[in-house]
């Protein structure tokens, strides 16, 4: 009999180029141990992640999407990181508005030089999104 795979998450993961993803970088050429479940995007900076990004990951089958910027005051464009942060909110509160599971989603500061902080917190939500199950919700449209 064949067995069961195990569920294993599509994660998209937003990263911004001057902390998160040099991060991400650090912990590669570190050869930290990750699940292979996130696929990285580098954006110039986490303010510009578009709200409709996630939406649109969302219905072509991502089973979590990952926002990574700057701590907040480091920001290389001063303030992108809070504007990454109201939209995050304003994103969470759709997502409740529409009965769809806040928690596929995810904002995270982590800085060039937390290679280990990125390897933690991508696991963490690998685990998470492994609890909710696949995304039900994606349309073929978009495959």
């Amino acid at each position: 009999m064949a067995e069961e795979k195990e569920f294993q998450p599509k994660i998209l993961a937003f990263l911004c180029n001057w902390c998160t993803y040099a991060g991400a970088d650090l912990a590669g050429v570190s050869r930290l141990q990750m699940p292979p479940t996130v696929r990285n995007i580098r954006v110039m900076c986490s303010g510009r992640v578009n709200p409709l990004f996630i939406i649109k990951a969302w219905l072509a089958g991502a089973d979590g999407v990952m926002i990574g910027g700057c701590h907040p005051g480091d920001c290389h464009y001063a303030t992108g990181n809070y504007k990454a942060r109201r939209r995050f909110a304003m994103t969470q509160k759709l997502y409740e508005t529409l009965g769809l599971e806040k928690d596929r989603i995810r904002l995270s500061w982590i800085s060039a030089s937390e290679g280990p902080r990125y390897q933690q917190v991508i696991t963490e939500f690998t685990e998470k999104v492994k609890e909710l199950g696949p995304n039900t919700a994606k349309t073929e449209m978009f495959l």
